[in-house]
């Protein structure tokens, strides 16, 4: 497996991983632009984009689209977070060109239609809709929105139904023409692929696309607070949020290593303490979130709300004992598990493809897996337990918490 890197005329970036003994191929097109690059009054109008691309171009309708990938067997998807936007395909080997034809037509040549804007105006609508009325997801927002408050960072990906209601055909194409540049564009394929030939490809496609100037993003600041949702429900839906590191910070992966620990997996000490030991909670997990710059440590968990008082002070007691001691077996069980996760994921090539992208776009190179994983062995148990005690001292996290009226009476 060889990955290789060129850099275009205009800014975009070409990451390839050659397996020739593959019969696919995946590739995909990232745009470093997500929700924290919209105003608060265009918020949801990349995800939006995101939609409108497939609703038809210059040369296909939405129905040709759909019908010319899945006539090979293929896959075509994307989606928006809040850093970037991924449009990517999976086909045979042979069917590259055709994928790659695909892409660039939809991002490129979009009719952008206001009767289809409208009608799928009213799509997105019911996605928020759907969103708020399933908890154990729509909590999350709630939890990015207290951590980060008034701040783009800290909007919804799918925007409000004013703003979504608000777009029109020019706010979309403004929206292309500040973000969807060659310095803000990755091009990745892994697969059965030769990678010069890949990367005339992609230049004869995208290779008219402008440099566009560079972007002056507003930095983020963890801030914190509560967000609270009574509602009449089976089960009390609780996060708790910590700043964290981003993904350039010295931290990052002492931070997954004590993520790991305190809730990362069937042996963890959350899932042990609370689900097996106690039977407080049917779901519970820690999870670390980077961005460029910034973090998010968090937990969630799903329980009853005759347990939910209970649930936080034992939750808040792990969090202390794992600051209190680290023993050196149970963090060489969590590097195992990090280690074992990146390798997998090196073997799915969409996986693989992605990960290349993301690092060309905070890196702007490509990683070594031995690296990573060098890096991860380097890890000392102090250096996980300086995260955990930070996480410890901190007497008042963010929390959102979605169940009956007893949430209003929880306190970590």
């Amino acid at each position: 497996m060889t990955a290789r890197l060129t850099r275009l005329p205009n800014g975009i970036r070409v990451v390839s991983e050659t397996r020739r003994t593959l019969q696919s191929v995946a590739v995909g097109v990232w745009v470093d632009v997500g929700a924290r690059h919209e105003t608060e009054a265009l918020n949801g109008i990349t995800h939006c984009l995101e939609h409108m691309v497939f609703k038809g171009t210059k040369r296909r309708s939405a129905r040709d689209i759909a019908f010319e990938i899945e006539a090979v067997g293929g896959h075509l998807n994307a989606y928006t977070s809040r850093e970037q936007t991924t449009f990517y395909a999976r086909v045979m080997r042979d069917d590259l060109p055709l994928a790659l034809d695909l892409l660039s037509d939809i991002l490129l040549h979009s009719e952008l239609d206001p009767a289809e804007l409208t009608r799928e105006q009213e799509v997105i609508v019911q996605e928020i809709g759907q969103a708020n009325d399933t908890p154990d997801d729509i909590v999350f927002d709630y939890l990015q929105e207290a951590c980060f408050k008034a701040q783009p960072l800290g909007r919804s990906i799918l925007g409000t139904e004013d703003t979504v209601r608000s777009f029109t055909r020019d706010s979309l194409i403004g929206h292309i023409d500040r973000h969807y540049v060659g310095r803000n564009m990755v091009v990745s394929a892994v697969g059965s692929i030769d990678h010069d030939e890949f990367v005339q490809a992609v230049e004869a496609a995208f290779g008219h696309v402008q440099v566009g100037d560079v972007r002056s993003d507003q930095k983020a600041q963890f801030v914190g607070g509560r967000h609270l949702d009574v509602r009449d429900l089976e089960q009390v839906h609780l996060t708790l949020g910590w700043g964290g590191p981003s993904f350039h910070d010295d931290d990052y992966y002492p931070m997954q290593l004590y993520s790991t620990v305190l809730g990362g997996g069937m042996s963890s000490r959350l899932f042990q303490e609370v689900r097996e030991k106690r039977g407080l909670v049917y779901s519970v997990y820690s999870f670390a979130s980077s961005h460029a710059d910034t973090g998010m440590f968090g937990i969630y968990a799903g329980t009853g709300p005759e347990m939910a008082e209970e649930l936080l002070p034992v939750v808040r007691g792990e969090i202390e004992k794992l600051a209190a001691e680290l023993p050196e077996a149970e963090l060489n069980v969590a590097r195992a598990q990090l280690k074992a996760g990146l390798v997998m994921g090196m073997e799915a090539t969409t996986s693989r493809m992605e990960q290349l992208a993301r690092q060309i776009l905070l890196f702007d190179r490509i990683i070594p897996v031995d690296e990573i994983l060098s890096d991860i062995d380097a890890v000392t148990p102090e250096a996980v337990q300086a995260v955990a005690h930070r996480i410890a001292q901190e007497k008042t996290p963010a929390m959102a918490v979605i169940g009956d009226s007893i949430i209003e009476k929880m306190q970590y």
